[in-house]
């Protein structure tokens, strides 16, 4: 038995969250503020240890259902028309294997190939209470009326003080169509009614990350939570012989105390005799040792570390490793109580539901490489009974913020909690990419296999960020944080938020950025792809002695051959071909020219696309921009539209190469930037020639000029500018 889906509604930002979750393990993931504490809390109100009291406030609920609930207080016209509120929907598969005793007074259907069953949990407002409620609110803003209060403002503090006399928590079991593969909200069993035991179908435990630890001395989060442990375990039966071997020590030990306790209560004991007027023969007091096993541990257990043969205290060790052997502890003492070790006349739950919020937390990256690592096999371990066969049906949800954590993981485990909205969440299953890619054959499950491959082990932490720059090599690499930095620098607009204040990712990818199309429209991140125009034209191919070869029709046989952009017909980039695709085949339809033409026209406002039936489209509010070198006029006013990153670099910084030549040493030929015609007025070498023929590393290149920048009162880079093409991408990327 296990959950496949949990949807939540209205409760916070969860508007209407759909959750699919995996047999064993399921990851989640996204960035901050995005549900995911949001969906332990959800879970814990409902049938986690808060689910015995109505824990909800008022600021629980969605904005959008605030704004919904506000208008119909305001609108005499609009009504509440249904019952409504915060709910949690979890759907149950069973198989034939399963016991079904506790379920199977809800199943609803009796159709033997439907084997789900749900349970939906709601705390809501019913048409009755909701004219209750509008009825006493009107007696209180009557209160209001002398005063200059906002309407709204007296809505929101009187149903603040009042809302748990309206809404009312139900617990229901809901039909499941198989037909349509969907709920039947009309066809329930009211559970309060059945007296139905909850915690019988499913046991829902939790690990915060507001966990209990600091290395403050005498701090003793680890002994305590050493003797929380032995409570929960100490009735499994694969520690009874440490068990009696610990009850025989305690009876010794009992013995040998009470000796010494008759010296040590004896005057005491005098007192009481005397005092109670006892004879003696008569029947006295007597302190005796009593040593019990919980009572023992729960005070007098320690935890140390051995270090060289000397035991220190365990605030010694650092927060990293306080974190992980707590999380340790605690998985252990949750396991125990999932198997119900302590109650053995009570079986275990037939789902049992553990949330582990943020294992990460104080640790560095090669210890959550570990953590992840070992999770399953921890977790696995644990639900095995004596026996080695499973005890429990045990599954898990962890929460992350970690890059190195999902690095670790399984694809098909991730969930993507992305913000649709101010007010509303999205959960995505990674594995759904797949079945993207997939549509498109052989091709498409290698570009899937590449990028699967490429995010876990090189750039997981794009899923935590808020944009994203795609750049080709190592060159962009280097100098685009320093560019992003003088753009900061530079542009002095308040309300701007620096590009380097916000959370950007910047992901090497070659030039195979279109193998990432489904997975940037997936993310739905605002994108920024850095890319070369890469022109070339067609030139008759000659054979050794200058002879054009021909096809057998006699036609002249034509090869590519790269070419400065004024002199070339198209482009060899596969992400502009594949992301302009449509747009240019458009273009040439009506125009009739060369391709190369539709890139040198494009305006920056059509640079930015948006996906629309599986193809990329000019869009205005686009969260793609691709950016390509465009033409732009140098310090001497020459207009010149460059062919790579380096072309284009070097049209508009030659002076800083001149300036700076016995710096420069990832360049050769460095005397072609400043040699000039014999009529001295022009450079002999034009800058796509000094692209070509003057680079030696493109890496050290860039690293060359960050060590030659100047800095004055306007920017740390005032002696370099950065190409339009770049400046353009990123003034746009810096805007919501």
């Amino acid at each position: 038995m296990k959950i496949t889906n949990i949807q939540v509604k209205n409760f916070r930002l969860l508007k209407n969250l759909k959750l699919d979750l995996e047999e064993i393990l399921s990851i989640i993931i996204g960035k901050n503020n995005c549900g995911k504490t949001s969906l332990l809390s959800i879970l814990n109100r409902f049938i986690g240890d808060k689910s015995s009291s109505n824990c909800f406030t008022y600021d629980d609920f969605n904005i959008e259902f605030k704004k919904q609930l506000y208008s119909c207080i305001e609108d005499e016209n609009k009504v509440w028309e249904r019952d409504e509120g915060i709910s949690l929907l979890i759907i149950i598969e069973y198989s034939d294997r399963d016991n079904l005793a506790n379920i199977s007074d809800l199943m609803l259907d009796l159709n033997p190939d439907n084997k789900k069953v749900v349970l939906k949990f709601e705390y809501l407002l019913n048409i009755d209470d909701f004219n209750k409620m509008k009825e006493k609110f009107e007696e209180y803003e009557t209160k209001y009326d002398a005063l200059s209060v906002d309407r709204l403002a007296c809505f929101e503090s009187f149903i603040k003080s009042n809302y748990k006399n309206f809404f009312k928590i139900k617990k229901k079991a809901v039909q499941f169509n198989n037909d349509t593969q969907d709920v039947n909200l009309n066809e329930f069993i009211d559970l309060d009614k059945k007296k139905v035991d909850i915690s019988k179908i499913i046991n829902f435990k939790y690990i915060s990350a507001h966990r209990a630890i600091s290395n403050i001395d005498n701090d003793g989060t680890l002994s305590n939570l050493s003797s929380k442990y032995y409570e929960k375990t100490e009735i499994n039966d694969s520690q009874n012989k440490a068990i009696e071997k610990f009850e025989n020590t305690l009876i010794e030990t009992d013995s040998k105390l009470s000796i010494v306790y008759d010296d040590l209560f004896k005057d005491v004991v005098q007192k009481v005799k005397r005092f109670g007027g006892m004879k003696k023969d008569e029947t006295v007091i007597k302190v005796i040792s009593s040593l019990q096993r919980r009572e023992l541990l729960k005070g007098n257990t320690t935890v140390v570390y051995d270090d060289n043969c000397h035991s220190l205290p365990e605030s010694y060790n650092g927060l990293g490793y306080l974190n992980l052997i707590s999380m340790i502890f605690e998985i252990e003492t949750l396991l125990s109580d999932f198997r119900r070790d302590n109650r053995k006349e009570i079986k275990p739950a037939d789902i049992n539901l553990l949330f582990i919020e943020e294992p990460e937390a104080h640790t560095h990256p090669q210890m959550q490489y570990i953590f992840i690592k070992n999770i399953k096999g921890i977790l696995e371990e644990g639900s095995d009974g004596s026996n080695g066969n499973k005890s429990f049906q045990l599954q898990t949800i962890i929460t992350t913020h970690s890059a190195h954590i999902v690095s670790e993981c399984e694809f098909d485990d991730i969930k993507y909690f992305k913000k649709n909205n101010i007010n509303s969440i999205e959960s995505k299953n990674l594995k759904l990419l797949e079945i993207e890619y997939g549509k498109e054959k052989e091709i498409g499950k290698a570009h899937f296999k590449f990028l699967k491959q490429y995010l876990t082990l090189n750039r997981s932490e794009i899923f935590f960020a808020d944009k994203a720059i795609f750049i080709e090599g190592d060159t962009e690499r280097i100098l685009v944080p320093a560019m992003m930095k003088k753009i900061d620098e530079v542009d002095t607009n308040a309300e701007s938020v620096p590009l380097l204040s916000q959370n950007i990712s910047i992901v090497e990818v070659g030039n195979y950025s279109q193998i990432f199309d489904k997975f940037i429209a997936f993310i739905g991140i605002k994108s920024l792809i850095i890319t070369d125009i890469d022109s070339f034209k067609f030139i008759d191919d000659k054979d050794s002695n200058g002879v054009v070869k021909k096809n057998k029709d006699g036609i002249n046989k034509q090869k590519v051959e790269a070419a400065p952009v004024e002199d070339s017909t198209n482009t060899s980039n596969g992400a502009l071909k594949h992301y302009y695709g449509k747009e240019i085949e458009n273009y040439l339809k009506k125009a009739g020219t060369k391709e190369i033409n539709y890139f040198k026209n494009l305006d920056i406002k059509d640079k930015t696309l948006s996906k629309k039936s599986d193809n990329w489209k000019s869009s205005s509010d686009g969260f793609l921009m691709l950016v390509y070198q465009v033409a732009e006029a140098n310090e001497d006013g020459d207009n010149y539209n460059a062919r790579s990153f380096e072309d284009a670099f070097f049209h508009i910084n030659r002076k800083l190469v001149i300036d700076n030549k016995d710096n420069f040493n990832s360049l050769k030929n460095i005397s072609y930037f400043d040699e000039k015609l014999s009529s001295g007025e022009k450079y002999k070498y034009n800058s796509y020639t000094l692209a070509e023929k003057c680079i030696q590393s493109k890496p050290s290149f860039a690293m060359d000029v960050l060590l030659n920048s100047e800095s004055n009162d306007i920017s740390s880079y005032s002696n370099w500018k950065i190409p339009k093409y770049i400046e353009d991408g990123l003034l746009w990327l810096k805007g919501n």
